[in-house]
């Protein structure tokens, strides 16, 4: 432990010496940086296909899900987009610098904020590895270093992602060490990360509810959670069938290994004789794992009873939860009570329950007739994303550039002093 303990401290000290020179680099070079990471990470993408290849073998014989190894794996198209959100967040605005706010007292002084760098990142996170590359262009363009701890079931593939990482960094101009990977799966490196006061200023845990609570619980850093995704679509009376069932499908089966897949189902009490049967016959075609509430079971030949904690799931597999409900206020009481507050939908012709939806769910992420799936950094137009917050402090929902960074007060005088 005592060694663990000396190596954190190492990988610490050498952040911050790191996040001092991030903060006076233009983004000129920044942007350098993130596009020659781009471009090395395809060029090596064969070493980064055989480090994965070995955590792949190794999930396979400790039994992983299917859902997992999916998170885990990486071909040449999942490194090509890893590339291209790299490349997207060089494009973007640069946050560190901006001066926002300002306004003149009656003595004359001009107050307003500076955007700053948050300082040193630590980031735990569980199976997928391009959170290593997303969380090492986002910390880098917002001017903060980073470590990063990865599950013991990708660390090769984030060995190799890393390391591709800072040397092509150093190259552009980047100080070293400002992306670190703690280089060892002992379950005591997260133990020593998490009270390293000294060096890291803010923790973001990515994974399932074990690992957050565990860092939260841990902690004496401050943490932003980002908790399980029980995203709900609610079918409103008025909701279009056809769009409604694409929808849906897409929102459950296009990647059902992912947060802000679909893992609850709820219909209107006035359609659900006509829309459940179909919807769900669609779904158990692919697949899908009906387990439903008394009203759901009655429509529903093959769905399964489901259990309170069902309703509170985040499955992560093909497997969903449906009830019928006999309002849009029951609904939205449903979603409050059983959700993750993650990212909720509505499906409706009627803008007024849209409008009530968009207000009364307390959720991070509240949509009008679309795929839960959309509740991404990239798809709203962020590059890509450090994860999705399901705090209401300091940040909430996907955060990027401008969720990475502080601010200072900045005063412009000319004499004045205080009576």
């Amino acid at each position: 432990m005592s060694d663990v303990n000396a190596l954190l401290r190492e990988i610490g000290q050498k952040a911050k010496h790191a996040a001092a020179r991030l903060v006076t680099l233009s983004p000129e070079i920044k942007n350098r940086a993130l596009l020659a990471m781009a471009e090395s990470l395809v060029a090596r993408s064969s070493q980064i296909k055989e480090a994965n290849l070995k955590d792949l073998e190794a999930g396979q014989a400790k039994g992983l899900s299917g859902a997992m190894l999916d998170r885990l794996m990486l071909d040449d198209k999942r490194i090509a987009s890893m590339a291209k959100a790299l490349q997207q967040v060089a494009l973007l605005e640069d946050p560190v610098g901006e001066i926002y706010d300002m306004h003149v007292r009656p003595n004359g002084l001009r107050v307003g904020r500076m955007r700053m760098p948050i300082g040193v990142i630590g980031i735990i996170y569980e199976s997928r590895p391009n959170v290593t590359v997303d969380a090492g262009a986002l910390c880098l363009k917002s001017g903060n270093a980073v470590v990063l701890r990865g599950g013991s079931e990708a660390f090769a593939t984030n060995q190799a992602l890393a390391e591709i990482m800072d040397a092509a960094a150093q190259t552009a101009g980047l100080p070293e060490h400002c992306v670190q990977l703690v280089p060892t799966t002992d379950r005591a490196a997260v133990q020593a990360m998490l009270t390293l006061n000294a060096y890291i200023d803010l923790i973001i845990p990515r994974g399932g509810r074990s690992l957050i609570e565990l860092v939260v619980k841990t902690s004496t850093i401050p943490v932003i959670k980002h908790y399980d995704g029980n995203c709900h679509i609610f079918v409103d009376e008025s909701a279009e069938f056809e769009m409604a069932e694409r929808i849906i499908i897409n929102a459950k089966c296009q990647r059902p290994g992912v947060c802000n897949a679909m893992e609850s189902l709820l219909v209107h009490e006035k359609i659900a004789p006509q829309f459940l049967p179909r919807v769900c016959k669609m779904l158990q075609e692919r697949g899908v794992e009906i387990r439903g509430d008394q009203a759901t079971c009655k429509l529903v030949p093959g769905a399964k009873a489901a259990s309170e904690d069902d309703f509170r799931a985040e499955f992560l597999d093909l497997i969903l939860s449906v009830a019928v409900v006999p309002s849009l206020d029951a609904a939205i009481e449903w979603i409050n009570t059983y959700g993750s507050h993650h990212t909720d939908a509505i499906l409706t012709s009627d803008h007024r329950h849209a409008m009530r939806f968009l207000s009364e769910v307390d959720s991070a992420c509240v949509f009008v007739n679309c795929s839960t799936r959309f509740s991404d950094g990239g798809e709203f137009g962020m590059g890509c994303e450090i994860g999705i917050s399901t705090d209401k402090l300091h940040a909430r929902g996907p955060m990027g550039l401008r969720e990475l960074t502080t601010s200072k007060f900045i005063v412009f005088g000319d004499g004045q002093v205080r009576s």
